[in-house]
């Protein structure tokens, strides 16, 4: 079985994998890698692991060594270099760029190239800039489009709820985020609840999708008629946590409220034809 480690960089949340080259490594060791960027480095995550390859994959890189003592003077310097970078920058994109939101610049761990990361609403000719900062830092230049979610991931944010941003924290799938979810659980689809910091779904929504995707198969729709043991009656709430649901049931002296675990009513299955509400898979926000 293939050896691989886990890197996470200091740009992404995402782990990736890499050959370690016959290299012992403990988790938080330092290594200088070849990226699609460049040589950076990167921090080990999931040390020396055997795995059991089940698909063909292309074959992983090699670490390229273990971080050194100097390496690590390397990139303090670096982290320094980027913030004079991002703030020499700014006025540049200001002046001929002014819809560019500038996130973040880094140079590579070579440092023969810096990647200028930035959010804007649609396409931009960022051709004049690149030029205007290559001959500023004379260096490479590269410009790298993302969109909120990513901005969000890699400055780092407090979510509503008090925690770290889910993008942030390691959550590596935002974009399987649909919808269909909020619809599934029952959510108000209203954007300032349903939306996190970057105004986008919240990563938190598929957390406990797939226990209400499979109960949701099992649960009466609101509104249907179902068979109690009290009689007949309507299904004014469902509870999918409890699997259960509220019930008014109407009788000759009355009407009463009554619920009733799922084992303890009768009810027609939901037709396909009625469930394609929960059907979408858009990611967008709906629009008040």
């Amino acid at each position: 079985m293939p050896i691989i480690i886990g890197v996470k960089f200091r740009s992404n949340s995402r782990n990736y994998y890499f050959d370690p080259n016959g290299i012992e490594f403990e988790q938080d060791d330092g290594v200088i890698v070849e990226t699609s960027r460049g040589v950076e480095f990167g921090k080990v995550v999931i040390p020396n692991k055997d795995i059991e390859l089940k698909w063909n994959v292309p074959e992983l890189k090699k670490i390229i060594r273990k971080a050194t003592d100097k390496d690590k003077e390397q990139l303090a310097k670096i982290e320094e270099l980027n913030k004079q970078a991002y703030n020499q920058a700014l006025p540049k994109i200001a002046e001929l760029n002014p819809d560019m939101k500038l996130v973040s610049a880094e140079y590579t761990f070579d440092m023969s190239k810096i990647v200028f990361y930035f959010t804007v609403d649609g396409r931009v000719d960022f051709r004049d800039l690149v030029r205007a900062l290559a001959s500023m830092f004379k260096r490479r230049i590269e410009m790298r489009q993302i969109d909120e979610r990513e901005d969000f991931r890699m400055r780092g944010c407090l979510a509503p709820c008090g925690r770290e941003c889910c993008c942030a924290a390691g959550v590596t799938d935002c974009d399987k985020i649909t919808i269909k979810m909020a619809k599934v659980q029952g959510l108000p689809l209203n954007p300032t609840k349903i939306s996190g910091m970057c105004g986008k779904l919240m990563c938190c929504l598929k957390y406990e999708n797939e226990y209400y995707t499979e109960t949701s198969k099992i649960m009466p729709k609101k509104g249907s008629e179902v068979e109690t043991p009290d009689g007949k009656g309507k299904v004014e709430e469902i509870d999918m946590l409890r699997r259960q649901v509220k019930v008014r049931i109407v009788r000759n002296d009355g009407e009463e409220y009554k619920k009733f675990g799922i084992d303890e009513i009768k009810f027609e299955k939901k037709a396909v034809a009625e469930e394609k509400d929960l059907n979408d898979d858009s990611s967008e926000i709906p629009q008040e």
